[in-house]
């Protein structure tokens, strides 16, 4: 997958079509962030789904490498409560390791991203956090 093609699902990301960005993935996969995988496509739209409510994602790539079978890039990832997110609606999710937000409280992360790619499409996306953000 080439950087073109990557910013187009990056777009749509951002943009929170998320039946844009689950077009990218594969019927067959793993989305993995903070002790969490995500196996379905349902799965990853139910939680985007739940997530963006309460908090606006943006994420920037500052380093991108990519070939026909992975993606590896770092990026900073803008989260920016909108509605209070507490580590009470966070556990009844089930992701009660994520830390909530507060309206207007901002945090950029730094990010690991790695993707495993077949046929084009995403078959992994690892995301790990390379340095911790100030909360």
């Amino acid at each position: 997958m080439n950087r073109e093609h990557y910013d187009e699902y990056l777009r749509r990301f951002n943009a929170r079509d998320y039946q844009g960005v689950l077009d990218f993935f594969a019927d067959d996969l793993e989305v993995s962030f903070a002790g969490y995988a995500l196996k379905t496509k349902q799965e990853v739209l139910d939680f985007y789904a739940f997530l963006h409510t309460y908090i606006n994602e943006q994420i920037r790539i500052t380093r991108f490498i990519s070939d026909e079978n992975s993606i590896a890039m770092e990026a900073i990832v803008r989260l920016e409560g909108i509605k209070t997110l507490s580590p009470e609606t966070l556990a009844e999710k089930g992701f009660e390791r994520l830390v909530g937000l507060e309206p207007g409280q901002v945090v950029e992360i730094p990010q690991f991203i790695h993707y495993h790619l077949k046929d084009g499409k995403f078959t992994h996306a690892l995301c790990a956090i390379y340095q911790t953000p100030d909360l």
